[in-house]
Formats: C-alpha cells, structure tokens, sequence
C-alpha cells in the first residue's frame, strides 16, 4: 500500500471531506502513538508503512517512550487533529485498524502490549476496538 491509498482509504472510512484532513487525522494518531512508544517499538511499527506515514511513527517525534495514559493519549491526538475527543478516538481507532492490515502481526502485538492493561490504563483497549471487532469490513460492512 502506497501513500496515496493510505491516505484515501483513510478519507473514505472517516468520511472526511480532503486529504488534507485526513493526512491530519493519520499525523495525530501515529505520531501521538510514536511518543508513547520506545524507539524500536515505533520503527518496527513504522517499517511496514509507506514512508511517508512512517515518519509520522519515528521522524517527526522528538521523544520517544513518554509515559501518558489514554486520556491524555486523545487530549493530544484531538489538538494535532483540531477535532474534540470522541472524533479523535473514533479516528485514531480506524487509523489503527488500517495500520493493522499492513504490518506484520508481530509488530502490531508489539504495539498491544508496549501500551499497559492494567487497573489505571485499561482504557487503551479502546484504541484497538475496531481491530477487536474483526477490523472495518465486519464493522462497518464497507470494503475500502
């Protein structure tokens, strides 16, 4: 998958109306996700994407492995997205499940579990809520 059909395929399941705004909705979750994850975590993510998705993951952050939860997760997403937090969760759940479909699956369970379960951060299985549900085609029924 090149750029241009991550870009668009992301459009088309968020049902925005530009690339613009949809390279802003990819921009927020992944590099929001490359902050909270350690370096090599977020190249092995990245190494699968189009190069221009995976600088998101790796080059356009300046600190790797931050500590943050969930809520702070979305009050960063929706700020780089300029969208307010439910948009920026239902976002960043469709970003992840296409990400999903492109990396190897040893790279994505890497992803689950540099990101923590338990009684503080439970809320982070919401970020792979459509992944969960059997990704966008059981979902939605769309086909991208």
């Amino acid at each position: 998958m090149d750029f241009d059909e991550f870009t668009s395929t992301i459009q088309h399941r968020l049902e925005l109306p530009g690339t613009g705004e949809a390279v802003r909705a990819i921009r927020a979750t992944l590099s929001t996700l490359g902050e909270r994850l350690p370096a090599g975590h977020a190249a092995d993510l990245a190494a699968s994407l189009p190069i221009e998705i995976k600088w998101y993951l790796t080059g356009a952050v300046h600190e790797h492995g931050q500590r943050f939860d969930w809520s702070a997760f979305l009050d960063r997403v929706s700020e780089i997205e300029q969208t307010d937090r439910a948009e920026a969760a239902h976002h960043s759940r469709i970003v992840v499940d296409l990400v999903s479909t492109i990396v190897p699956d040893s790279d994505f369970r890497q992803l689950r579990n540099a990101l923590p379960e338990g009684q503080d951060d439970e809320n982070w299985r919401k970020l792979f809520e459509v992944v969960d549900a059997g990704g966008w085609d059981a979902v939605e029924g769309g086909d991208a």
